[in-house]
């Protein structure tokens, strides 16, 4: 088996067996979330995609945008780290959407400890509904930790995951993840850092390894 140590060069099939895995994921978190909030929302992940690292800021509109960044770590069979960015004012709309407020109600000075709340929940549910359907076709173990939340410019979450974490992943799998309600739309991004040889492991067990 060629080590996928190339992210870059993962196949079409690859990407349509992880983004398959994406949207079966965001298809249980949409219903989690609506049995949560006693309301529809729509889920799905129009895109994936493999990126450096580093150029992460400049995807969700770079470094100085201020964000609410959702965090945790995944221990089991194939170790590695998810990360949840919204725009601020992104996630605004999305708490309006979770706590049945119009949307536009809430603001982002005004963000409290509900809302942080709120924020967390749906990071626990992306992560873990995203996990599960992983787990599923895989038949690998993974147990998230507890999620951290902060609220920062992006790079500075960046920056923090990073000294707190040293050597991460070069490469991360992205999934933009949208959120529909009624007529509005909420994008956010999904973000799988695995650790080295992760991501073979999950390919293999997908049996779309190289």
């Amino acid at each position: 088996m060629k080590n996928v140590s190339d992210y870059l060069e993962l196949s079409n099939i690859q990407m349509d067996a992880l983004k398959e895995i994406g949207n079966i994921g965001a298809g249980n978190a949409a219903t989690a979330l609506a049995q949560m909030i006693n309301s529809k929302i729509d889920m799905n992940v129009p895109q994936v995609s493999i990126l450096e690292f580093d150029k992460v800021p400049d995807l969700i509109g770079g470094a100085d945008l201020y964000v609410v960044g959702i965090y945790l770590t995944v221990e089991g069979s194939a170790p590695a780290s998810l990360l949840f960015i919204i725009r601020v004012e992104q996630a605004c709309r999305l708490v309006d959407m979770m706590m049945g407020k119009p949307v536009g109600n809430t603001k982002p000075q005004e963000m409290g400890e509900m809302e942080y709340s709120a924020m967390m929940e749906l990071g626990n549910i992306i992560s873990a509904t995203y996990l599960n359907a992983l787990a599923m076709f895989t038949q690998l173990t993974m147990t998230p930790s507890v999620p951290a939340l902060g609220m920062d410019m992006a790079g500075a979450i960046l920056n923090a995951i990073l000294a707190q974490f040293g050597e991460v992943a070069d490469h991360v799998l992205v999934l933009e993840t949208q959120f529909k309600k009624d007529t509005e739309d909420v994008v956010g991004h999904f973000f799988m850092l695995p650790e080295p040889g992760s991501l073979d492991t999950i390919l293999t067990a997908l049996g779309v390894s190289h």
